[in-house]
């Protein structure tokens, strides 16, 4: 038991270590250090690569490439910040920044970034990393929510193929699943393990917004119109046209993919990077393409989180911080990161690259959406995260599976999230 008690002490003692902040060696070197959340083998290899070429050009700035998971960031950079060992440049997305920014945990870019990467990002980018008068991150790349379909079943079907110049209204959309399904097969599989980005960003596109700032910059939730239509599509779908599969509400976008091959679902509603899985799980001679989501009253425009790198506070090297941004967000560096992420740059310029733009796998579709993409609808919200976990997933999961109506749904999304929000707003 002691000999157990004094590893789990080192392997404390020793992850702490490896996560103190960079600084200055004694040989006058400035050490960085870079948490890094890409997790694709493509994408690892890609950011590695950049990460040498930087330390290849500048001797007296090394920065050192650590690995960071998705799964733990926000805990884990909760923690490493308290404690003063967060790293110095921070990986993460837009909408998990509010809180580490309002905290005084990220330092304020404003005056460090070049105009440059300033001038090709559109505004609609930064403001999903402005907070108060402060800009607390550089969105880099972003991905709209898709429809992957089997296009064999698609053509046999004889339903109408949408495109982004002529997508799918939401109600169409339901009938299409409805016809597409019986027999045993569903039209659309919804893996809704996490429900909530999902909801809310495509609920734009039916003018939905949910969340809304009064005159003394105070959110309130409000469950109307537009924010229905979404979360009705998909109940029906489940529980009237039995078109949907129930078996994946609690699934994650990788479990449905075993069915989607199979020839179980005809479609599932996915990010735009989940194709990279696709064309390296699908078996041969699977024919499948990419479908603009269903498009409303808002059109196709929907809510994106973009992936983020932001600048600790506590960081003593913030200049060279920032010079290192500027590099690995050079366009053709971005597109070298999009390629092996799967993903889209948030800068005009990458985004223009022909390489983004090829018909082969949907980079075209993909493209094609991206000036519709707009700040998630939480993207400022202080308290927006225990919201999401305490009352939005579990309410919106009981919806979908037909536990509970509309009625509560709307109740429980005002008013118990509004007794949340409250909580961060005093």
């Amino acid at each position: 038991m002691r000999t157990r008690i004094l590893v789990a002490a080192l392997a404390v003692v020793l992850l702490l270590a490896g996560c103190s902040s960079g600084g200055t060696r004694d040989d006058g070197r400035i050490v960085l250090r870079f948490q890094s959340l890409a997790w694709q083998q493509e994408s690892v290899e890609a950011t590695r690569e950049l990460v040498a070429e930087w330390n290849a050009a500048h001797p007296d700035v090394r920065v050192d490439y650590v690995q960071g998971s998705w799964d733990s960031v926000h805990d884990q950079l909760l923690t490493s910040f308290e404690g003063g060992e967060a790293p110095d440049i921070v990986h993460d997305a837009s909408d998990d920044l509010a809180d580490f920014a309002y905290g005084g945990y990220l330092a304020d870019l404003t005056g460090l970034l070049s105009e440059r990467l300033r001038a090709d990002i559109p505004p609609r980018g930064w403001e999903t990393v402005t907070f108060g008068d402060g800009v607390y991150g550089v969105p880099f790349l972003q991905e709209p929510r898709v429809l992957i379909a089997n296009a064999t079943w698609l053509k046999k079907s004889g339903v109408r193929i949408p495109t982004p110049e002529h997508p799918w209204s939401w109600d169409e959309f339901r009938r299409v699943t409805k016809r597409l399904g019986g027999g045993g097969k569903y039209g659309i599989a919804w893996p809704l393990k996490e429900p909530v980005s999902a909801t809310l960003n495509l609920s734009l596109s039916a003018g939905g917004r949910l969340f809304h700032r009064g005159a003394d910059g105070k959110v309130t939730v409000r469950f109307e119109e537009g924010d229905e239509v979404v979360p009705r599509t998909v109940h029906e779908q489940v529980n009237t046209d039995r078109s949907a599969s129930p078996g994946t509400l609690g699934s994650g976008g990788s479990d449905t993919l075993p069915g989607f091959f199979a020839g179980r679902y005809a479609m599932v509603p996915l990010g735009f990077s989940y194709r990279q899985q696709i064309v390296q799980q699908a078996p041969e001679g699977f024919d499948w393409q990419v479908l603009p989501a269903p498009a409303g009253a808002g059109g196709l425009t929907q809510g994106v989180s973009p992936q983020t790198l932001s600048i600790a506070e506590d960081c003593a090297h913030k200049e060279e911080a920032a010079a290192f941004l500027d590099f690995l967000l050079r366009p053709e560096n971005t597109v070298r990161l999009a390629l092996g992420d799967w993903m889209l740059p948030t800068g005009r310029t990458a985004l223009a690259d022909p390489a983004l733009r090829t018909a082969e796998h949907g980079w075209a579709t993909g493209t094609a959406l991206a000036g519709r993409l707009r700040p998630a609808p939480a993207q400022t919200v202080r308290g927006y995260p225990e919201w999401k976990d305490k009352v939005a997933t579990p309410a919106l999961q009981e919806y979908y599976s037909g536990a509970i109506g509309l009625d509560e749904l709307r109740e429980r999304l005002e008013e118990d999230g509004n007794l949340v929000l409250a909580r961060y707003q005093r």
